[in-house]
């Protein structure tokens, strides 16, 4: 039995169990939690939080493009339209964003609260949670009918503005702040079709209290139920370098915790699923594993419960 599966086992000991999701293959159970998030379900008006009117245009308005630079991402290792389709990139991140899909669309989403959002984290820093949020939205809006909103909320560390080559400002930080920044004002529309992204904004001392306000929290609702068509994906930061990332899970209805390959501490993976026994669906990304000689297995391991 391997690290992940001992620590899956440990947290599903510590809760109630009950039918699951569609997932990995006899392994994702949907796990349920003591943590009241009655508050997260109560339905709000459409548009009060917003600010925007159900005649308007969702997301975006029609501000300016901005253009990724796929030139520096495909240097990077990432997954970009030019990119070979039938690369191992590509299919890994296929069979990655596949059982997420039919949590948020499909007969799995049904008792998963705010299933189209999802949060990707790590238990410490530079296992390749950002590698994965961005690689995992670009795969998605790649689908012909999917669209995906990329929320940079590693707000004490951001990096997705900077990899992607797009404005940082304004952003989730100014939103949450209230000082006249409506949320038209922070969605950028990419020259992708399909991906908008929100950058984390400035820097600001108060940051933890912000992403754990009742704005943050309106917020999260007010995505999934205006816009139950698009997946949500949040980067965010580590569970064990942070309070925000625990806080950030609450939010969501899917978790999916990076784990470096033959690097993360046991007692740290099993403390970061700890964190994380409250949410809805927890899936284990085994990241940079290497690959067999026979090629019998991607670079990406999956777990769930």
């Amino acid at each position: 039995m391997s690290i992940i599966e001992r620590a899956l086992n440990k947290a599903k000991d510590e809760r109630h169990k009950s039918g699951g999701p569609i997932g990995f293959p006899n392994e994702i159970e949907k796990s349920v939690s003591g943590l009241d998030n009655s508050s997260l379900d109560t339905p709000m008006p459409k548009g009060m939080l917003l600010g925007v009117t159900e005649k308007e245009k969702p997301l975006h308005n029609t501000k300016e493009i901005e253009n990724i630079n796929w030139d520096k991402l495909a240097e990077l290792g990432f997954v970009t339209p030019a990119s070979n389709t039938d690369s191992q990139a590509i299919e890994e991140y296929r069979n990655i964003k596949r059982p997420l899909i039919n949590n948020a669309f499909g007969v799995g989403s049904v008792g998963i609260n705010r299933s189209n959002l999802i949060l990707v984290t790590s238990s410490i820093p530079g296992e390749g949670k950002t590698f994965t949020a961005i690689n995992l939205a670009l795969s998605i809006a790649n689908e012909r009918d999917k669209k995906v909103l990329l929320i940079d909320a590693d707000v004490a560390r951001p990096s997705i503005s900077s990899v992607l080559g797009i404005k940082s400002t304004p952003g989730l930080i100014e939103y949450l702040e209230g000082q006249n920044v409506k949320f038209s004002d922070i969605v950028l529309k990419t020259n992708m079709p399909g991906l908008n992204i929100i950058p984390s904004g400035k820097l600001h001392k108060h940051s933890t209290e912000l992403l754990t306000s009742n704005r943050m929290i309106q917020l999260a609702q007010e995505l999934s139920n205006r816009y139950p068509d698009r997946m949500v994906i949040f980067d965010s930061p580590p569970l064990l370098a942070a309070t925000q990332g625990e806080v950030l899970a609450g939010l969501v209805g899917q978790v999916v915790l990076v784990v470096e390959a033959e690097k993360t501490p046991q007692s740290m993976i099993m403390a970061s699923v700890n964190k994380l026994v409250f949410c809805d669906v927890v899936l284990l990304l085994l990241n940079k594993t290497q690959k067999n000689e026979d090629a019998s297995y991607y670079g990406y391991g999956l777990y769930g419960h």
